[in-house]
C-alpha cells in the first residue's frame, strides 16, 4: 500500500478549484479513437472514504483486456485533500488515485474511472481530469445520470440513448444486461464515445457494472478497512 502525499499547491477554496477545471479543460483531447476494445490493458480506479477519521483509500487495478485477468494491482492511501462539494469531487480524489496508478508495475493503457468525464456540469469531471494530468486515454462509467436527462434504452443488452444537457450528447445511457437497468458512459480523454461505449460492454461480460469498477471497488474498501482499522 502506497500513501499519498497532497500536493502543497493543492486547492483549498472552490474558486481555486473551479480556476483550476477552467485551465484544464481546454487540454482535454476529444478526437483521437483511443485503444481498440479487447486489447492491451484496461485499469479501472476507484476510491473509498472514511470522513470520521480523514481517510481516502484508492485503488487501481489492470485486466488484461481480452481475458478480463487481473495482471496487476495496487492502492494507497492518503488524507482527504478536499471538502466534499458537488461538481469538485475530483479533487479530493486525484492525489490518491495517482498514488495508486504511480504504483503500477505496467503501463495501465486505457483507464476506467468510476464516475463521470465529460458528463459533468462543468464538462470536466474525475476521468477527463485524470485524463489531462496523466496523458492517458480514460472514460467514465457512472452508475446514474448525474444532473442529465435521457430515454430509456431499448431492453437488449448493448443498446444506448444519448444522456442530455438541454440538446447536448455529454454521454450515453448503456444497457450492459437486458432489461437491467443502464450504466451512463462518458468519454474522459483521448478516447471517442463509440469506443467508450464499447469497451464497457466488452468490460461487462456478465454484471451491470465492468469488472474494473467490481474489482477496483473491492480493493479500494479492502484498503480502507485496513488503513482505518
Amino acid at each position: 500500500m502506497t500513501t499519498a502525499r497532497t500536493p502543497a499547491d493543492w486547492p483549498v477554496t472552490e474558486e481555486e478549484a473551479r480556476a483550476v477545471q477552467d485551465a484544464l479543460r481546454a487540454r482535454v483531447v476529444l478526437d483521437e479513437p483511443g485503444p481498440p476494445p479487447g486489447t492491451g490493458h484496461v485499469t479501472g480506479v476507484d476510491v473509498a472514504y472514511d470522513d470520521e477519521r480523514d481517510v481516502v483509500a484508492a485503488a487501481a487495478v489492470v485486466l488484461d483486456a481480452a481475458s478480463l485477468d487481473v495482471v496487476a494491482e495496487t492502492t494507497a492511501v492518503g488524507r482527504i485533500s478536499f471538502p466534499y462539494v458537488p461538481g469538485l469531487l475530483a479533487f479530493r480524489e486525484i492525489p490518491t488515485v495517482l498514488a495508486a496508478l504511480d504504483a503500477l508495475p505496467c503501463p495501465p493503457g486505457l483507464v476506467v474511472c468510476d464516475g463521470y468525464g465529460l458528463a459533468h456540469p462543468r464538462r470536466f469531471g474525475l476521468a477527463s481530469h485524470l485524463g489531462v494530468l496523466t496523458g492517458l486515454p480514460t472514460i467514465g462509467v457512472a452508475k446514474n445520470p448525474f444532473t442529465f436527462t435521457y430515454d430509456e434504452p431499448d431492453t437488449p443488452r448493448g443498446s444506448t440513448a444519448p444522456l442530455l444537457a438541454g440538446d447536448e450528447e455529454v454521454g450515453r445511457a448503456l444497457r450492459t444486461r437486458d432489461a437491467v437497468k443502464p450504466v451512463f458512459v462518458s468519454v474522459g480523454h483521448r478516447v471517442s464515445l463509440d469506443n467508450a461505449c464499447a469497451h464497457t460492454l466488452a468490460l461487462a461480460p456478465a454484471y451491470r457494472l465492468p469488472e474494473t469498477t467490481r474489482r477496483a471497488d473491492a480493493l479500494c474498501r479492502r484498503a480502507l478497512g485496513e488503513a482505518s482499522g
